[in-house]
């Protein structure tokens, strides 16, 4: 029994060196079948391009449609955050507003901490979530935070003083997606299409009534009463009513800012190839500048080494310093990140799994990352 385990280990060893990729195939199937994954896309980029990307299960269950890894378009969930912040460095960097503006003079009402009531909280602590903000009334409307409508307002805010502690909060990317609307003058899920994606030459966005709905991949959640996997419907609800009725400025949250992107993972791959770039894709189409990227990527908080909507994380591939984002919701998982100092960048995007809890952090991402590195980066 000895002796047939050592030759498994080698033939399966003789097959990684020899074909990486069908290693590699084998190796995320046995995987997925172990959590119950109905779908996942990857990508892999070295050398400013995508040397391997891949579609496994299906985009619905009910109708077993394979994942395309150029077209299926997953909600990413938290990854959204980067283009929101990328969209106001672009502003900062026309000039309209600064990483140091008070953001009450956005919001049109005020936004302070009743704690420390003379203490700015600026549009740098937003996106690094140091702003003492939380989502304990809710991040979908904003007048979650809004003293005039509700008489909650105060609980929104931490004990400490804004920029000297970290609490991850989506209201922070909510008020952010607002004032690119406020700055811009144009609707906020068009602005990152016209400055963004379209310049990218990408396919994407935040309102699902302005995409292909046939290429959304099913998002579904594990039902431990049922043992099923069952699909987050409201993964996708178009929120027509509320859009048709939008006040400008105001309910931005309906597109979610800090967490309703649509993409494929190709495509995310080819986004994060402008970040890994320093603001300037293989092309040489230039988004941000050097500047801005760089302060995107800079830590903001320890230990949370998080900068402006990106993380430096050191923990998810042993030895190996990360730099990007992870997003989960609806039974979804996804994760975005290079390591600039290897000159390589990984996508993944799940579509749910029987081993996810949203209170608790991801294993399915730390799984298919190392599977990946292990394969094609190691």
């Amino acid at each position: 029994m000895k002796k047939l385990f050592v030759a498994l280990l080698a033939a399966s060893a003789c097959l990684a060196c020899q074909n990486p990729q069908k290693a590699f195939e084998q190796e995320i199937e046995a995987y997925r079948a172990s959590v119950r994954n109905p779908g996942l896309a990857v990508a892999v980029v070295k050398g400013g391009e995508i040397v391997y990307s891949a579609g496994f299960g299906s985009a619905s269950l009910e109708e077993e449609i394979p994942i395309d890894p150029e077209r299926s378009l997953f909600r990413i969930a938290s990854i959204s955050k980067s283009f929101s912040a990328t969209s106001m460095m672009q502003l900062i960097e026309a000039g309209k507003v600064s990483l140091d503006t008070d953001v009450s003079t956005l919001a049109g009402f005020p936004i302070r901490n009743p704690k420390f009531p003379q203490k700015v909280i600026t549009l740098e602590m937003l996106m690094s979530h140091t702003s003492s903000l939380n989502d304990s009334q809710g991040y979908f409307v904003l007048d979650a935070v809004n003293p005039a409508v509700n008489p909650d307002w105060a609980k929104c805010y931490n004990d400490y003083e804004p920029g000297t502690g970290y609490e991850y909060c989506n209201l922070n990317f909510n008020l952010v997606g607002t004032f690119i609307e406020k700055l811009s003058g144009e609707r906020f899920d068009q602005y990152v299409v016209h400055h963004v994606l379209e310049p990218l030459g990408l396919y994407g966005g935040y309102c699902v009534d302005s995409l292909d709905a046939s290429r959304f991949v099913k998002l579904y959640y594990y039902d431990e009463k049922a043992d099923a996997m069952k699909e987050s419907v409201d993964a996708y609800a178009p929120r027509s009513e509320r859009i048709a009725n939008y006040t400008f400025g105001y309910d931005t949250p309906v597109f979610s800012p800090t967490g309703g992107m649509k993409i494929s993972a190709c495509h995310l791959a080819r986004y994060m190839m402008m970040h890994m770039g320093w603001g300037t894709s293989p092309s040489g189409v230039k988004i941000i500048s050097e500047e801005s990227s760089r302060a995107m990527q800079t830590e903001r908080s320890t230990p949370e080494h998080y900068g402006l909507a990106l993380w430096n994380d050191y923990d998810t591939i042993p030895g190996v310093h990360l730099v990007g984002h992870t997003g989960g919701a609806y039974g979804q998982r996804s994760a975005m990140f290079w390591d600039l100092d290897h000159n390589f960048g990984l996508v993944m995007l799940s579509s749910g799994s029987d081993k996810e809890d949203d209170d608790v952090p991801s294993q399915v991402i730390p799984a298919v990352l190392n599977l990946m590195y292990k394969y094609f980066c190691k």
